[in-house]
């Protein structure tokens, strides 16, 4: 294992690093005549794809929907009085240390440009004043100090009444060790067992919980630890985040598409994979819907978990071949349904409301954006219209369709800010979906990794298993290289560096676990 994978968070070493280098001695181009095909547009697909087509590999690029993008995706949508706009999946916050993915983005635009501070985390509740959690130190422990003596829903008696030593863990992370000890464990019971008041635990830990899209009592308190120590105290940019300041798809998807065919590469939409069979010479052959198939020595397979599990379902002849990878997609967790509604007001919300919050200890509604503060085409729109556009999203969604959903949030929405009461809706855009992973207690070891389970495939994805510690949309890119990664392994090639925050906590190594 690298060196830079088991080093400490000291508070003088909080700096990115190379996780994985680039080999000077090896070729930078694969040999030619090299090809690879990806199924999956959305992040890891479309990083595995970037990689490898600048490499001078022949990439075929095979996306299902009619746009690329995955859960990050927008497609265009015209509202009722003729004005076109994008429409995406919900809101993604670009945090600043996703170094891969940023990475990836600069292909595009080198100083991603199109990126815009959002202005603050804030946490809001009904019950009890608002949390942000931005501003702090980037080094531990300054971070959590730092928390401790601003934030209005920390007390004395979280101070002195907390189980300290299980508190420590949160500066521990060690993936062996880590894993060992809490991946059997919900994290709803690691954060009953810190003894915080219940207004802390609402405030700065479910609610981040929550944003996996799983329920504090359906994760592993092991990736909870993990996702602490990724997203705030062993992050060196400080919890500080960007949004793009128009639509995905104008912004994203759109120009790396066309990236990728300045580099040769095929990309096809609206061609989904029905199922995949190995094939002669140790290769593997790619059945599409529409009957027509590919042969390829180097498959990468970048869907969500939900469509890896139903891929190898129907692939009858892969487990015979590739056991390893059977077992893996059938036992990959899918988390519960998330719902995003996107509501066109007549008229505009309060000034002080913020861009995007977390919303705490509603029973449906997890976050709300003002995408007409967001990007501009929302804005304009606005400001012709004096109305607002503002976005609702429930994450491990309980409500049994999308309109009970989109009832449900706008209703709590109203509790919230009272203004939205009475707004009229001028037009509305629902979604319900089942596609993003969960991370179930117990279930470290279920996910697939991104290669050694079959020869000639790759999976990439969120919900992959990698010792590069990282989360969400960089989790997506960081597997994405990966699997570029070794198809280069594979042919002589050299890797394509990775860089990442440091992979322990401050404490790693140096608690007397009970």
């Amino acid at each position: 294992m690298s060196r830079e994978w088991t080093s400490r968070a000291a508070p003088l070493r909080m700096r990115p690093r190379v996780l994985v280098p680039a080999d000077p001695r090896l070729p930078r181009t694969a040999p030619e005549g090299t090809e690879a095909v990806v199924v999956g547009g959305g992040i890891a697909g479309v990083s595995a794809a970037v990689v490898l087509a600048e490499r001078g590999v022949s990439v075929t690029l095979l996306e299902g929907a009619p746009t690329l993008g995955g859960r990050l995706g927008a497609w265009p949508h015209t509202l009722p009085d003729g004005t076109e706009q994008v429409v995406e999946h919900g809101f993604h916050a670009f945090f600043r240390h996703y170094e891969t993915w940023r990475a990836v983005l600069r292909r595009i635009d080198p100083e991603l440009g199109f990126l815009r501070p959002v202005g603050g985390y804030p946490v809001i509740s009904r019950q009890w004043p608002p949390e942000d959690l931005t501003g702090l130190p980037a080094a531990p422990p300054l971070n959590l100090l730092a928390l401790f003596a601003r934030s209005p829903s920390l007390g004395l008696r979280d101070l002195t009444g907390s189980d300290r030593a299980l508190a420590a863990e949160l500066l521990a992370y060690d993936r062996e060790a880590t894993t060992a000890a809490f991946d059997a464990v919900p994290a709803a019971d690691f954060l009953s067992g810190l003894g915080m008041s219940d207004r802390a635990n609402a405030m700065l830990f479910e609610a981040f919980a929550r944003s996996f899209f799983c329920n504090p009592a359906g994760m592993s308190a092991a990736e909870l630890i993990a996702m602490f120590h990724y997203y705030f105290l062993g992050n060196p940019a400080g919890i500080g985040f960007d949004a793009p300041d128009t639509d995905h798809l104008t912004c994203i998807w759109q120009p790396l598409a066309a990236y990728l065919g300045k580099h040769s590469a095929q990309v096809r939409t609206e061609a989904p994979v029905a199922a995949i069979a190995p094939a002669p010479a140790h290769r593997w052959r790619v059945e599409l819907a529409d009957g027509t198939a590919l042969d390829t020595a180097h498959l990468v397979l970048a869907v969500d978990p939900g469509a890896l599990r139903r891929l190898l379902a129907a692939s009858p002849e892969v487990p015979a071949v590739a056991p390893l990878l059977a077992g893996a997609a059938e036992a990959v967790a899918v988390a519960p349904p998330f719902a995003v509604t996107r509501l066109w007001l007549d008229r505009d919300v309060a000034a002080e409301r913020p861009t995007f919050c977390a919303v705490s200890r509603e029973p449906t509604l997890d976050s709300v954006t003002v995408y007409s503060r967001l990007e501009r085409p929302s804005a304009e729109w606005a400001a012709r219209t004096g109305g607002s556009v503002v976005e609702l999203h429930s994450y491990s969604c309980a409500a049994p369709d999308v309109d009970t959903a989109t009832s449900r949030m706008r209703a709590e929405l109203a509790g919230l800010w009272p203004e939205t009461a009475d707004a009229a809706v001028v037009h509305l855009q629902q979604r319900m979906e089942a596609t993003a992973p969960a991370f179930p207690p117990g279930g470290a070891h279920t996910p697939p990794t991104v290669s050694g389970q079959a020869r000639g495939i790759r999976v990439a994805g969120d919900y992959v298993r990698t010792p590069v510690l990282s989360g969400l949309m960089e989790r997506a890119a960081v597997t994405g290289v990966q699997a570029a990664n070794d198809v280069l392994g594979e042919v002589g090639a050299g890797p394509e560096e990775i860089r990442g925050v440091p992979q322990r906590g401050l404490l790693a190594g140096l608690l007397r676990r009970r």
